[in-house]
């Protein structure tokens, strides 16, 4: 599926340019990366309903520029701090024969039917909700299922245990991005304070039943 975004060549720059840009329904932006940077603007209302499309974040994207067509990806954006208003964005040039390093969204699948979920009464706790991949553009996946069918309570799945697609490969951040923890499988807190209290009952009760024989040889 090809995603296409409309923007226009922007003359005016500057802190007042990029206001008046605001007001007038416009977001200011800037596309850099292979070949010249671009200052452009985009219509406010088409771009706010793109950017809450997951597959906006993860896909190259088919910027129109002035009428010209060009693959990009979406780098930052800036929303106001309290209304629903997209401040500023920023976009990359894509080359295709060059690797890209690039978040991708985790869908987490079958998670009801988990046997530390279904028989063992836990709760998955998803660690990660998205992963930093490496790939040509031409390989980029929209997302990378997560398959928790056979997480059992306690146990977790790891960024090794993920089966990337072809041409993708997790990125380095170290020696240990392969150990780092996607999902578990996590016993309830309820569930650890009432057996804490199971435990500790019986532990209770045996001082109090020592002290009723020496109460009655005091009697005596």
């Amino acid at each position: 599926m090809t995603i296409e975004i409309n923007a226009t060549n922007r003359k005016a720059q500057g802190t007042g340019a990029s206001r008046r840009l605001r007001h007038a329904g416009r977001v200011p932006g800037v596309v850099y990366g292979v070949g010249d940077v671009n200052m452009i603007e985009m219509d406010h209302n088409e771009l706010y309903h793109k950017l809450r499309a997951e597959a906006f974040h993860a896909s190259v994207l088919t910027l129109v520029l002035d009428g010209k067509k060009e693959s990009v990806m979406l780098r930052d954006f800036v929303m106001h701090p309290f209304r629903q208003q997209v401040q500023h964005i920023d976009f990359q040039r894509v080359d295709a024969k060059k690797k890209m390093h690039i978040k991708v969204p985790l869908h987490f699948l079958n998670a009801d039917i988990a046997p530390g979920v279904k028989t063992g009464g836990g709760k998955i706790s998803h660690v990660k909700t998205e992963l930093d991949i490496t790939c040509l553009p031409k390989d980029l996946p929209a997302f990378i299922e997560v398959d928790l069918a056979h997480l059992t309570l306690g146990h977790s799945i790891h960024v090794a245990d993920l089966k990337l697609p072809k041409g993708v490969e997790a990125a380095t951040h170290g020696t240990h991005t392969t150990d780092a923890v996607v999902a578990t499988v996590q016993v309830p807190r309820g569930a650890i304070e009432a057996e804490a209290a199971a435990e500790a009952a019986p532990a209770a009760a045996a001082p109090a039943a020592k002290a009723a024989p020496a109460a009655k040889e005091a009697k005596k």
